[in-house]
């Protein structure tokens, strides 16, 4: 076994894309010809990774996979990238400069507090197949999780060879969890541990509908740190208790709100004549007086904005502003939760806590005869729907005592629907006009609630652009939530033609 830290001597640097088994061509855009990944954890807040892949981009479909785009923040570092590009027969066409390399903010465009970078490099060739190299070194300060492993890189990738080193010191201790029958190496380097795991002539896969899913068809590993240290934080990864606990501490003292704020809250619900309605107009009052933005700043990718700085600037991300719900709540005696989730992602583990199984944040209101979900983010959703990526999954609730593995809502079919009812009338020149109604509820009603935020315009265009009948002209349309607090839309929407029917003599 070699360290985690050094690159296979022996890798493959021929490149030939004749020398690629037909087997992995099959169904195939690209093909991982060699891929290592290295990690070696330090210390409980520091570790090293060196990553090296070569991909082979047989057509221009493959075109995506033609790049290096690596993230680093301020607790990391990028250094040491080398990239090359090679022709179809291996020859070596270009090797690429430091100042070939982008370095940009991750998503400017969507976060106003964001410290996650990109090193970006896009490679071209005007012939196919093509190959890409590149390697690079990172170095972290503050390790909440460690890389993952998967055998393929996406749907139309197949791979030759990839594999996976983890080196850990004495006295420091990881979890994992692997797909089912990939084999787990481990051997003692000196007083250090070092894990292994390859995978070798995995086929594409094609991307089917209601397919069961990549994580059930190739190999994967997951690891994670039992103890963690970030930002000047420790915590670790026991259980969700443990986790929990972490996130309570890091919200302690987040949730004072100004004076005249609380007098907003206390003038809103003091008519209100049960729980279920002081939630409702605080949620309103949420929706109409707030904003997301996306927030990642060191810590501030856990930890919420002060409810109080939300309270004076109206915008907060989902973290800030499910805070700042729970900050409205409590003013006006009502108890809550902050919920950690994974929006369309798999349901939390209950028996493997981790970072990365969860991108955001939710709040839960538990009341006498059930809980109430709120999403915080939301300017529009009625209260209490949740949409269906938050819906019918295992999520983390804060509370005073840890973390708590609960489940959210489930919409069933019979809440899930679109129901039409589509009338066409004939007339005796054979012109028709079609009325189209249809009613959307819960995720349909998210899917199409879009309609109803946009101008008329723009509803119109969308219609016209979407309309598969003959020569129609759209004569009018309308669409309505007749009640606010119900995920429940209606269109109604009306075209005529004279190209649905055709006379030939008497008849029609």
């Amino acid at each position: 076994l070699l360290c985690a830290t050094c690159f296979n001597a022996k890798a493959q640097t021929n490149y030939d894309s004749a020398k690629i088994p037909e087997s992995l061509t099959k169904d195939a855009v690209a093909v991982v010809r060699n891929e290592e990944q290295n990690f070696e954890l330090k210390s409980v807040g520091s570790g090293k990774v060196d990553y090296k892949i070569a991909i082979t981009i047989l057509n221009k479909a493959g075109d995506d996979f033609a790049e290096l785009a690596e993230v680093y923040d301020k607790f990391s570092s990028i250094y040491n990238i080398k990239a090359t590009l090679y022709d179809a027969s291996g020859k070596k066409v270009k090797e690429y400069k430091s100042s070939d390399i982008r370095d940009q903010s991750l998503i400017s465009d969507y976060s106003i507090f964001e410290d996650n970078r990109l090193k970006y490099l896009k490679f071209h060739s005007t012939s196919y197949p093509f190959t890409i190299e590149y390697s690079y070194s990172q170095d972290f300060k503050g390790i909440l999780s460690i890389p993952s492993w998967k055998a393929i890189k996406g749907y139309g990738v197949s791979t030759e060879k990839s594999s996976y080193n983890i080196l850990k010191n004495a006295g420091l201790n990881i979890k994992f969890l692997t797909s089912k029958g990939l084999k787990t190496d481990s051997a003692k380097i000196g007083d250090k541990t070092n894990y292994k795991w390859l995978s070798e002539n995995v086929a594409a896969i094609v991307k089917e509908p209601l397919s069961i899913g990549m994580d059930n068809l190739v190999d994967w590993v997951k690891v994670s740190p039992n103890q963690f240290e970030y930002d000047n934080t420790t915590g670790n990864f026991d259980n969700w208790k443990n986790f929990g606990a972490w996130m309570h501490k890091l919200n302690e003292n987040a949730n004072t709100l100004p004076e005249a704020t609380k007098l907003q809250v206390q003038h809103l619900v003091k008519d209100a004549k049960n729980p279920k309605e002081k939630i409702s107009k605080l949620y309103n009052y949420l929706q109409q007086n707030t904003r997301y933005v996306s927030v990642q700043l060191g810590i501030g990718g856990f930890k919420p904005i002060l409810a109080e700085k939300v309270a004076q600037v109206n915008y907060g991300d989902c973290k800030a502003l499910s805070n700042y719900m729970k900050a409205l709540l409590n003013e006006a005696g009502i108890k809550s939760n902050l919920i950690v989730i994974g929006n369309g992602m798999p349901s939390l583990n209950p028996t493997y806590a981790s970072m990365g199984q969860a991108n955001h944040m939710i709040l839960a209101v538990p009341l006498a005869n059930d809980t109430t979900f709120l999403e915080c983010t939301s300017q529009y959703n009625p209260m209490g729907f949740i949409g269906h990526n938050n819906a019918d999954r295992n999520v983390l609730m804060v509370t005073e005592n840890g973390g708590k593995i609960v489940k959210t809502p489930a919409y069933n079919a019979k809440d899930n629907y679109q129901r039409r009812v589509t009338n066409v009338v004939f007339a005796d020149d054979g012109q028709a006009t079609i009325d189209i109604k249809s009613v959307y509820g819960n995720a349909q009603f998210e899917d199409n609630m879009g309609m109803l935020l946009i101008e008329p315009t723009e509803q119109r265009k969308r219609i016209n652009e979407g309309n598969r009948i003959p020569s129609a002209e759209l004569t009018s349309f309308k669409f309505e939530q007749a009640d606010k607090a119900l995920p429940v839309m209606s269109e109604d929407i009306k075209f005529k033609s004279n190209q649905l029917l055709t006379k030939g003599g008497d008849k029609a």
